[in-house]
């Protein structure tokens, strides 16, 4: 059976609609980095789509064309994430989409090296005939955080994260924003397929004690 991260790490992909305290180890990721609002039908944030998974599947199905990869497992591809920042703003503004700053990005199993991932870059490259040279090999520790999992349309997460802020207050925390500690957010379901009050959305904050 395929390796599932959801599955194998329920703290970090499914927790509670309640919001919690957890500390997030380092992970490595196929990541693209980009501006604007996710929305636009011709904007950098879908681009980034095409590239993101056009990696991910390249070295998930590598052993069908006879890549023998060390230390490689079936595995199903973990779910796509985002870290969203904007200039001069603690969080997020959700009435200003178009000034949104991120870096989307998809988790990586453990043996996909640096160099396996240089080499799914070139094998995409070469036969999708497109220009990979956006994505990139990203590690990010995390470190400590207030999640909490988010139901319903992305435009209703304020009031998920007005709970996960009280909630972090009370445990004597508070928000720790920086130029690497972003808003960040993991998308289990697929908006084209999903109801928008179904939505399932983990949202996660940096957070320090007071």
């Amino acid at each position: 059976m395929a390796f599932d991260y959801k599955k194998e790490y329920k703290e970090f992909y499914l927790p509670p609609k309640k919001p919690g305290l957890i500390e997030i180890p380092e992970m490595n990721y196929i990541a693209v980095r980009g501006k604007g609002n996710p929305n636009e039908p011709e904007g950098e944030y879908k681009a980034a789509m095409q590239l993101l998974y056009g990696i991910a599947f390249t070295i998930k199905m590598s052993y069908k064309g006879g890549k023998e990869i060390e230390g490689y497992f079936s595995y199903v591809v973990p779910p796509l994430e985002g870290l969203w920042w904007q200039q001069d703003v603690e969080g997020i503004d959700y009435a200003h989409k178009e000034s949104f700053e991120w870096i989307s990005m998809i988790r990586l199993p453990e043996f996909a090296t640096k160099e396996v991932f240089d080499w799914a870059v070139r094998e995409a490259s070469e036969k999708k005939k497109s220009d990979f040279s956006k994505v990139e090999f990203f590690t990010y520790r995390e470190g400590l955080c207030v999640q909490c999992m988010h139901l319903g349309s992305y435009d209703a997460e304020p009031e998920t994260i007005k709970r996960m802020e009280t909630y972090a207050k009370e445990q004597g925390y508070e928000p720790d924003f920086s130029g690497t500690r972003f808003h960040h957010e993991i998308y289990l379901s697929d908006p084209r397929r999903t109801k928008e009050e179904r939505l399932r959305t983990v949202i996660r904050h940096p957070v320090k004690p007071v």
